[in-house]
C-alpha cells in the first residue's frame, strides 16, 4: 500500500524563509496558508524528468514535459487549412454526414474530399463514451466525422447542424446581412438620425472636438509626472489630437469628419437641446421619399417621424440589477459553454465576450460568434467596444436589428495595449466628451437599455469616475459598472472598493451602479453590499473563472468544499456543452480542448477549503507547492500545462501528435502558469 504524500514529504525551510510561519504572517505575504501535512518542495524548472521525480515524489512525468507554442504566420495557417481541405482529412460535410457519396449536391465540383474510405483509414480513434448529441436525443449531425461515432444507435445517418443551433442558440449572423457588411453598403438610418441631432456628423469641427482638444491638453500636463516604481518616467504614450494614443487615426476604425460650431451644436453640448434625434429623423424621412430607391437592404426601418410615437428614456425597458449575480464578460473563457456552467451553478445575468465595432461591421463571423445567446440565458447581455460615437451608433443598431438581446453594454475600461492604441478601451476615460457623445449616440438609436464599463481612471492617483457619475444617466446610461482599479494599474494590486463605494454614492437614484473587482467568496459580496447599500449589485469575474461555483456559494451563504470529483463533474458538463456548441468532429473535439485548457490556466488556482488554515481564499494569494487530498486534486492544482493537458486527455481523449498549448491570458498578480 502507498503512503500518503502527506507522511512522505518534509515541510522545505527555504520555503518559509529558514523559518516556519504562522498562517497569519503567510496571509500578509500574500502566500496562501496551505495545512503543513499537504505541503511539499516546490518543483525544480530546468531539471530532467528524472530528477525532478527525485526531488517530488509523485509528480507527474507528463506534467515536465516543455510545452512551447509554435507561432505560425497568417499565411501559413491559410496554406494548412487550404491542404486539409483538399486531403481525405477534408471530407465533405454532407457526405460525412450520411456516408453517401451521392448526397453532396456539387458532385465532381465539390472543393472537398469524397473518399470515405480514405477518411475512414486516416480518422483518429473514437473518444470513449457517448455523443454529446446522443444523449440529448437527437441525431448527430456529424455523422460519420463524429468522433463518438461508435455510440451512434442509427449508424452514420445524421441530422442537421443549423437545425440544431436554431433549436439552442441565437444571434447568429444571416448571410445577406453580412454581405451588406461585406461591401459596406449597410444603410444605419437611425444611428446616422441621431449622430446628425447630436452634431456628431458633418463637414466641419463640431465644439465635442473642440472641447477634448482642450481636456487632451489639460490630461497630458497634469499626468506629466507619472512615473513607474522605479521612479521612471512613464507616460504610456502622447495622447494625439485625432484620438489614439499613439497619436495616429486608427486604419479600422471609421473618424467622425470635422464640423462647424451651429448654434444646434452650441445648444446639445450645453445640454439645453436634445430632442432624441426627431428632426434630423423627419429630415431623413422626406430626403428618403424624394430619392432614387437605395439598394435593397436587410429589415432596415426608418425611425418614427412622430414624437409622439416614440419611447422616452425612463419608458424604456429597464433591467434590475439589484441583488443578481452577474457574470462579466470574460475574454476568451467566457464563451458560450462557459456561460451555460455558470448558469446551471447559479448566475442570474451572463454577458457574452468583449466584441470590437469595427470587426462587427465588417462582418466578420468570428466576431459574432461571441454575440451567440443559449436558450437558458434568460437575461442576456453582449458587450461592445468601439472608439467613436458613429461607430458605435452603427453597431447597436446593427445589434438591435439582427440579434435577441436584454441590454448592450459598452466597455470604456479595457486595459490592452491593441484597444487602448486604438482610442477605445479605457482610453475613452482621457476623453470624457467622447464617452458622452458615444453614450448619447447608442442610448439615442436603440430602445435597448445601453449600459457602461468603466475603471477608476486611466492614470492611477488620477480617478475622475465620481466627477463623471452624476452625468452618466443623463447621457443616456442604464447602467454603469466601476472596476476599482485604474489602466495603469492593471492587477497589480487589489480593486479601490472605498472609491467605488465614493461613486455609488454619488450617482443618482435612478441609475444603478454595480461594483466589480477580487470578489472570490460569499463573504466579499456580503461585505461590499453591506458597507455600501447604494451599490445595485457586483460583477463576478475572474473569481468565477477560478471558480464557477462561487455562485452556489453566494446563493446557498456558505463555503463549499468541492471535492476532486464534482470539480471533474463541472469540467466533463462544459465538455459536453462545448461539443455540443463546437461539434462533435476532430474540429470541434480540438476547438473545446483548446479552451477547456485555456480555462484550466485558472481553475489551477484554486486552494481547497479543507486544505487552508484560513478560509476564505482571497484573489491575490499565491499558493505554494502542496499536494491534494487525492491524485485527482493533486493533478488538478498544478500549474503545469502539461498536467492541464493531461486532464483534457481524461476528458476528450488522447491529444494529437505535436500537439503545443500555452495559455493566452497572464494576470500580473498571478504569473505562475509556467509550461511545464
Amino acid at each position: 500500500m502507498d503512503e500518503s504524500p502527506a507522511e512522505t514529504a518534509p515541510v522545505p525551510e527555504a520555503r518559509n524563509g529558514g523559518s516556519e510561519r504562522t498562517p497569519e504572517e503567510l496571509v500578509a505575504k500574500c502566500i496562501a496558508p496551505v495545512k503543513k501535512q499537504f505541503l511539499r518542495p516546490p518543483p525544480i524548472r530546468g531539471l530532467s524528468n528524472d530528477q525532478n521525480d527525485a526531488v517530488s515524489e509523485g509528480k507527474s512525468k507528463a506534467s515536465q514535459t516543455s510545452v512551447v507554442k509554435e507561432k505560425k504566420s497568417k499565411r501559413q495557417l491559410k496554406r494548412e487549412r487550404q491542404q486539409a481541405v483538399k486531403s481525405a482529412v477534408g471530407i465533405c460535410p454532407e457526405v460525412a454526414k450520411r456516408g453517401d457519396v451521392s448526397r453532396c449536391p456539387y458532385k465532381d465540383k465539390c472543393r472537398f474530399s469524397h473518399d470515405v474510405e480514405a477518411y475512414k483509414a486516416q480518422k483518429p480513434d473514437d473518444i470513449e463514451g457517448e455523443c454529446p448529441f446522443m444523449t440529448a436525443q437527437e441525431a448527430c449531425p456529424y455523422g460519420l466525422a463524429c468522433r463518438f461515432l461508435g455510440s451512434h444507435k442509427d449508424g452514420v445517418e445524421g441530422g442537421d447542424v443549423s437545425a440544431h443551433r436554431r433549436s439552442s442558440e441565437v444571434n447568429g449572423l444571416t448571410k445577406d446581412v453580412q454581405k451588406l457588411l461585406w461591401k459596406n453598403k449597410m444603410k444605419f438610418p437611425k444611428a446616422d438620425a441621431k449622430l446628425k441631432a447630436l452634431g456628431l456628423e458633418g463637414n466641419a469641427k463640431s465644439k465635442i472636438k473642440i472641447l477634448e482638444d482642450k481636456e487632451d491638453d489639460q490630461v497630458v500636463s497634469n499626468n506629466c509626472d507619472v512615473t513607474d516604481g522605479n521612479g521612471c518616467s512613464e507616460l504610456p504614450a502622447e495622447i494625439g489630437e485625432e484620438g489614439g494614443l499613439d497619436g495616429t487615426c486608427p486604419d479600422d476604425e471609421s473618424r467622425p469628419s470635422k464640423k462647424t460650431r451651429s448654434v444646434i451644436e452650441e445648444e446639445i453640448c450645453s445640454g439645453e437641446v436634445d430632442d432624441g434625434g426627431v428632426s434630423a429623423a423627419k429630415e431623413a424621412a422626406e430626403q428618403t421619399s424624394t430619392a432614387p430607391e437605395p439598394e435593397a437592404t436587410v429589415g432596415i426601418v426608418l425611425p418614427e417621424s412622430d414624437r409622439s410615437l416614440r419611447l422616452h428614456p425612463r419608458e424604456r425597458k429597464l433591467i434590475d440589477f439589484r441583488e443578481k449575480l452577474y457574470l462579466a464578460p470574460l475574454t476568451t473563457v467566457g464563451n458560450l459553454p462557459f456561460r451555460r456552467v455558470c448558469k446551471v451553478l447559479g448566475a442570474d445575468i451572463t454577458c457574452g465576450e468583449m466584441a470590437m465595432c469595427t470587426n462587427l461591421l465588417q462582418g466578420q463571423a468570428s466576431e459574432w460568434a461571441l454575440l451567440r445567446r443559449h436558450s437558458s440565458e434568460d437575461l442576456f447581455g453582449v458587450q461592445i467596444c468601439g472608439a467613436y460615437p458613429d461607430t458605435v451608433a452603427h453597431t447597436v443598431e446593427l445589434i438591435d436589428q439582427e440579434c435577441q438581446v436584454d441590454f448592450i453594454d459598452i466597455n470604456m475600461g479595457c486595459p490592452i495595449d491593441i484597444v487602448v492604441n486604438k482610442g477605445a478601451g479605457s482610453a475613452l476615460l482621457t476623453k470624457p466628451m467622447r464617452m458622452k457623445g458615444i453614450v448619447q449616440a447608442a442610448s439615442g438609436t436603440v430602445d435597448c437599455p445601453i449600459t457602461i464599463k468603466v475603471r477608476t481612471a486611466y492614470f492611477e492617483g488620477k480617478n475622475r469616475i465620481d466627477s463623471l457619475i452624476a452625468d452618466m444617466g443623463n447621457w443616456g446610461a442604464s447602467a454603469v459598472t466601476i472596476h476599482g482599479r485604474s489602466r495603469q494599474q492593471r492587477y497589480s494590486k487589489l480593486a479601490d472598493w472605498e472609491y467605488v463605494y465614493q461613486c455609488a454614492r454619488k450617482a443618482p437614484k435612478a441609475l444603478p451602479v454595480l461594483g466589480n473587482g477580487d470578489i472570490f467568496s460569499y463573504v466579499d459580496w456580503n461585505k461590499h453590499k453591506a458597507e455600501c447599500p447604494e451599490l445595485s449589485t457586483c460583477m463576478i469575474a475572474r473569481g468565477a473563472l477560478i471558480k464557477p461555483w462561487i455562485f452556489t456559494e453566494i446563493k446557498e451563504q456558505r463555503h463549499w468544499d468541492i471535492s476532486s470529483g464534482e470539480r471533474l463533474n463541472i469540467l466533463k458538463d462544459y465538455v459536453r456543452l462545448g461539443l455540443e456548441h463546437w461539434g462533435s468532429d476532430t474540429k470541434g473535439v480540438e476547438t473545446t480542448r483548446r479552451f477547456l485548457l485555456e480555462w484550466l490556466s485558472y481553475t489551477c488556482r484554486y486552494v481547497p477549503v479543507g486544505l487552508l488554515d484560513v478560509i476564505p481564499q482571497r484573489l491575490n494569494w499565491r499558493p505554494p507547492s502542496y499536494y491534494g487530498r487525492d491524485d485527482l486534486e493533486t493533478l488538478m492544482v498544478s500549474d503545469s500545462a502539461a498536467d492541464w493537458v493531461r486532464i483534457s486527455e481524461i476528458l476528450l481523449g488522447k491529444v494529437p501528435d505535436g500537439f503545443t498549448f500555452a495559455p493566452k491570458h497572464k494576470s500580473n498578480s498571478y504569473d505562475r502558469a509556467e509550461n511545464g
